[in-house]
């Protein structure tokens, strides 16, 4: 049975040109960009998630500003809602184009990933959550460490979000190491062709660099400000955001706007890192050399390898 499709993809780590390239193969198609980022579902986190503004959008731009930033909005949820908008443009006879840098994300729209029942709200969650807001990460991050080592091993300990679940995947007597194992094990939910934007490294790095300064000239800072007012700080999934949690720390004066500016661009360099890691074990992602080939060479080089698979499929 053939799959539903043929969908796009867009990939590859933060600041390498990916929203760029998405948004002009879907004004060739005349198709809505998907977004397949953790971050920009969340209501006004904007500038530090390089949400493209609504006036500057060519095109539709689509599961963004899906839930408030105290809201918890898991992958399953994700998956859900994504897949939803997917089948309404293959409905209408388009072609969806997804577009960003969160791995699993992407591989939960496009592949077949049961995520467990009661991902978010139960108490088990609130009770670790409680814990880590009272205690700090690094003691939830030990209960964890002596109830199952294998699966702390596997998570950084500042990333309060994952280890809550691997403690409510212990508690049901699962373990999040054995889960993880299958995460690049894939079986397609939809003809996808995935392609993944490569760029020097160093060309890379100087791109992420003069991304956050042009966040700080934005008014990121005056927009975190604004977030920390609908609940950012409570929420363990958005204030967890590369280029918010730093800011937080200068607003709350644990370190200076200088400090913060640093720490971001390091830590967004190192989530590139971790992101291109992900994708190169994709063995379906084509990658484009985007420092050899023009904007309007990539984007012909997508859709005319878009139209060869449809004649391909007739």
């Amino acid at each position: 049975m053939s799959l539903p499709g043929p969908l796009i993809a867009i990939v590859g780590p933060t600041a390498s040109g990916k929203s760029a390239l998405a948004e002009r193969i879907a004004c060739q198609l005349g198709s809505p960009v998907v977004s397949v980022d953790a971050m920009q579902v969340y209501r006004g986190m904007d500038i530090g998630t390089a949400k493209t503004p609504p006036a500057r959008r060519a095109c539709p731009l689509l599961m963004v500003d899906v839930a408030e930033v105290g809201e918890p909005y898991s992958v399953s949820i994700f998956q859900h809602d994504g897949r939803a908008v997917i089948d309404r443009i293959l409905i209408e006879g388009k072609t969806p184009v997804l577009c960003g840098g969160t791995g699993l994300y992407l591989n939960a729209l496009v592949d077949e990933m049961n995520f467990p029942t009661g991902e978010t709200g139960g108490e088990s969650r609130r009770r670790y959550e409680e814990f880590a807001r009272e205690r700090g990460s690094q003691a939830l991050y030990e209960v964890l460490l002596d109830r199952d080592p294998e699966s702390a091993a596997l998570i950084h300990p500042n990333n309060v979000r994952r280890v809550v679940r691997a403690l409510e995947l212990a508690d049901e007597g699962k373990s999040y190491a054995r889960e993880h194992e299958g995460l690049h094990k894939r079986a397609p939910h939809y003809d996808c062709r995935i392609w993944g934007i490569e760029r020097d490294r160093a060309e890379l790095y100087g791109r992420i660099d003069d991304r956050v300064d042009e966040m700080f000239d934005d008014g990121l800072v005056d927009e975190i400000k604004g977030l920390c007012e609908r609940g950012l700080a409570s929420s363990l999934t958005a204030s967890q955001a590369i280029g918010y949690k730093e800011v937080v720390a200068y607003l709350n004066g644990d370190c200076t706007a200088e400090e913060a500016r640093e720490t971001i661009k390091r830590r967004s360099r190192n989530y590139a890192k971790r992101q291109i890691s992900w994708f190169r074990h994709d063995s379906r992602v084509r990658w484009i050399d985007c420092d050899s080939v023009t904007d309007e060479e990539a984007t012909r080089l997508v859709l005319e390898d878009l139209k060869e698979h449809a004649d391909g499929t007739l």
